[in-house]
């Protein structure tokens, strides 16, 4: 079980990392106040309107980077710093998040298959893990492997199920991003400043979930190494 801790650790530190570095990007460019004097509210409402698309609404949500576009009630949920500021993080954030709302417009192959794996992944992330270890500790105790074999690859696809999610999750998030600069941009929403901190804003937060995707492959493979060597 030490490989397990070592990459637990490793996987939480380098999270850890980029989580704070996003925290501090986002710190810094909140304090670019935008010429233009959009709030991010403003701002989703005016994307939202350019892409045609009047069946979305825009609303404030609580907590801090707790925003998210939601397909089931077509809202795009923007925290209260975000909803209401007047900055290049907000710019960049709600633009990011109209983007989901563009995707979901025009049918974005990605993020229809990233809603459909939902409730599977829902699933298998509470009993995934718990199979693996209970099947190759059922396995060990009873020294009938073949039962604890069986759980423990139940719990390995559900982890595979878990690892793709966060893959296909990649293009879904980069793509949201590069819609919202390319309007940002073409339609001159931001200075020239301004729009680098928006790209740089949204550089860090894709690689939370690059991160994200690389640690669950990690620990699939990890697991599926144990469930394999405990075969032989």
């Amino acid at each position: 079980m030490i490989g397990f801790y070592v990459i637990i650790g490793v996987i939480s530190l380098v999270s850890w990392l980029v989580s704070q570095k996003l925290k501090n990007k986002f710190n810094y460019y909140s304090k670019i106040r935008l010429q233009n004097g959009l709030s991010g509210k403003e701002i989703a409402e005016k994307m939202l309107r350019d892409n045609g698309i009047s069946d979305v609404r825009v609303i404030s949500v609580n907590g801090k980077l707790t925003d998210h576009y939601n397909p089931l009630n077509k809202t795009v949920n923007l925290s209260e710093s975000v909803y209401n500021q007047r900055n290049a993080a907000a710019a960049a954030v709600a633009s990011h998040e109209v983007g989901h709302a563009v995707q979901h417009a025009k049918t974005y192959k990605w993020l229809q298959l990233r809603s459909t794996l939902v409730p599977a992944v829902n699933i298998s992330s509470k009993f995934s893990q718990w199979l693996v270890i209970g099947g190759l500790i059922l396995g060990a105790a009873s020294g009938n492997s073949s039962i604890g074999f069986l759980l423990a690859i139940v719990g390995l696809g559900m982890m595979a199920i878990a690892t793709v999610f966060s893959f296909i999750t990649l293009p879904v998030e980069y793509d949201a991003s590069n819609r919202a600069l390319i309007w940002l941009k073409t339609n001159n929403i931001l200075t020239d400043s301004e729009q680098d901190g928006a790209k740089d804003a949204l550089k860090w937060a894709a690689r939370t979930y690059l991160v994200a995707a690389l640690g669950s492959l990690a620990m699939l493979l990890y697991w599926g190494l144990k469930i394999l060597g405990s075969r032989n």
